[in-house]
């Protein structure tokens, strides 16, 4: 069996999705998800200037020896533009040795841990009121866990996963339209006094049993991000995520001798050895990587297995800038992974991205259903593909109420 063609695409609703569609010599074909958020361009065009031209010819069932081969092969390796092209060339290795194998993708990684995946949603509010709405919504839907961000008085500007104005949208994604970037007033002080008591109030308005978590985009230096951390112990969060730049991963050691909240981290990483000491010292709980971003399935599982050996578990990254080919990739992962914790989604469902990616999976009452399809089980309309082309965009940047410039 002979690679003999691979087609890469950019477009979707609402997103740059960069889907790539691998080609054989025996009619079969598979898909990979390469969408890097606002500089799609760029994994794009080195997949088809570079990768590819080098995939023709090369067997599609020697996944491990095509990923070594583009990984160490590399004189300058890693980076996020080279990961998340390797990473789309391995998922559509991995979708046709599943329909090789006339099987789901979590059958040849050992089979089922679990029967569905607990997801959370994102609840957002421009104030504490609304964004108890907010939760009230997904709460009804049966979410069993809802990730919570609030506007902050006295902050100018909307801050972190706000909206701008109150009630105005309950599935709020942050606008990442124009390529000159909008600007996000940040304070910490504001945000640490508010912050702690607001969570509380959470926990107090819904009760003990629903998993709240909260995400602090590394706005915090460590100092702040211990203080912070010890004083949300009250309000039993299931994760804080992302206290303080991932950079400096030392920071998190000052944060777990003061505190015993639980952490999340990694969304921005893009391989083994970006968290390999995070989990080795065990200085989080969850490790946040992304299918695409870590180059694939066949690097995702071995930091999933490495994160095994010290009680982290998985947390995956799943916002709209990942395509339902890499949420299904991280679907057949979250059902196999026997340290299983969380995925994170945020609803691509419209009716265009269900025509431009077809497939059976779904989404009920905060659970996850992985499709029985063999591969990855979802599909790609070329049809489709032809309404989009490219959009640019980019994300805010922070900076501090003196026009500093600040973590985003």
């Amino acid at each position: 069996m002979k690679i003999t063609d691979a087609k890469v695409f950019v477009g979707g609703p609402g997103k740059n999705y960069v889907t790539l569609k691998i080609m054989t010599d025996q009619g079969g074909y598979g898909l990979g998800d390469a969408t890097l958020n606002n500089r799609e361009t760029l994994p794009a065009a080195y997949l088809r200037d570079y990768l590819v031209p080098n995939l023709i010819g090369m067997d599609p069932r020697n996944s491990e020896d095509i990923w070594q081969f583009f990984y160490r092969g590399a004189y300058f390796r890693r980076g996020p533009i080279a990961m998340a092209a390797f990473g789309a060339i391995d998922m559509a290795l991995w979708d046709i040795k599943g329909k090789l194998a006339n099987m789901p993708l979590y059958q040849l990684f050992g089979g089922k841990s679990r029967d569905s995946a607990m997801v959370y949603a994102h609840a957002t509010g421009t104030d504490l009121e609304d964004l108890m709405a907010s939760i009230t919504r997904y709460v009804d839907q049966g979410y069993e866990a809802v990730r919570v961000q609030c506007g902050i008085p006295g902050m100018p500007g909307s801050g972190y996963a706000v909206p701008e104005e109150k009630g105005a949208k309950r599935d709020y994604i942050t606008d990442f339209s124009g390529v000159r970037p909008k600007v996000e007033i940040w304070d910490s002080e504001r945000y640490m006094r508010f912050m702690p008591d607001a969570l509380m109030a959470i926990r107090e308005r819904f009760g003990p049993d629903l998993k709240i978590l909260h995400d602090v985009h590394h706005r915090l230096t460590p100092r702040e991000a211990a203080a912070f951390a010890k004083a949300v112990e009250p309000a039993r969060l299931f994760w804080l995520e992302d206290p303080t730049p991932a950079e400096d991963q030392g920071a998190l050691r000052l944060l777990r001798q003061h505190s015993t909240v639980p952490v999340a981290i990694g969304e921005v990483f893009n391989s083994i050895w970006d968290c390999q000491k995070l989990i080795e010292e065990e200085l989080i709980d969850f490790i946040r990587v992304a299918v695409t971003y870590v180059g694939g399935i066949t690097h995702a599982k071995r930091i999933v297995e490495l994160a095994a050996l010290h009680h982290v578990r998985t947390g995956f990254h799943g916002a709209p800038s990942h395509s339902p080919i890499c949420m299904a990739a991280q679907a057949h992962l979250n059902v196999w992974a026997p340290n299983f914790g969380i995925q994170e989604y945020l609803v691509l469902g419209t009716d265009e991205c269900d025509a431009l990616f077809p497939s059976d999976h779904r989404m009920e009452r905060g659970r996850f259903h992985v499709s029985e399809a063999p591969g990855l089980g979802v599909d790609f309309d070329e049809s489709q593909a032809e309404r989009y082309s490219f959009q640019p965009g980019s994300h805010p940047v922070a900076r501090l109420e003196d026009g500093t410039m600040w973590n985003y």
